[in-house]
C-alpha cells in the first residue's frame, strides 16, 4: 500500500510541475501561428524607403500597377522595382510625388 501511495504521490507531482510548462507551450504555439500570419502579409506588402524625400511607401499591388503605367507612359520595358537603378528608383519616386492619388495616406 505505501508503494502505491509513493508512486502515486511522484505521479501527482511530476504533473504538478509538468503541467504549466506544457499550458506554456500551447499558448505559444497559438501566438506563433498569428505570427506566420502577420509576416505571411509583410512579405506581400514590402516598404522602401525614398531617400530623396526621407519617406518610405509601400509596395503593393495598387503602387505596383502605378509603376507599371509610368513605364509604359516612358516606353521602357517592365523590370521589377528593385532591380532598377538607383537614379531610376528616384525618378519613379519623384513622378509619385509629383502625381499623388488622391486618397493616398503616405
Amino acid at each position: 500500500m505505501r508503494r502505491t501511495h509513493r508512486y502515486l504521490g511522484s505521479l501527482l507531482l511530476s504533473v504538478a510541475l509538468v503541467a504549466p510548462v506544457g499550458i506554456q507551450a500551447r499558448n505559444n504555439f497559438r501566438d506563433d501561428s498569428r505570427q506566420d500570419a502577420r509576416e505571411r502579409n509583410e512579405r506581400n506588402q514590402r516598404r522602401y524607403y525614398d531617400r530623396h524625400y526621407r519617406d518610405y511607401h509601400r509596395w503593393d499591388n495598387r503602387e505596383d500597377g502605378r509603376y507599371r503605367s509610368w513605364g509604359t507612359e516612358r516606353h521602357e520595358a517592365y523590370r521589377p522595382f528593385y532591380k532598377l537603378h538607383r537614379e531610376q528608383q528616384r525618378a519613379y519616386w519623384k513622378y509619385r510625388h509629383e502625381h499623388p492619388d488622391r486618397d493616398d495616406r503616405r
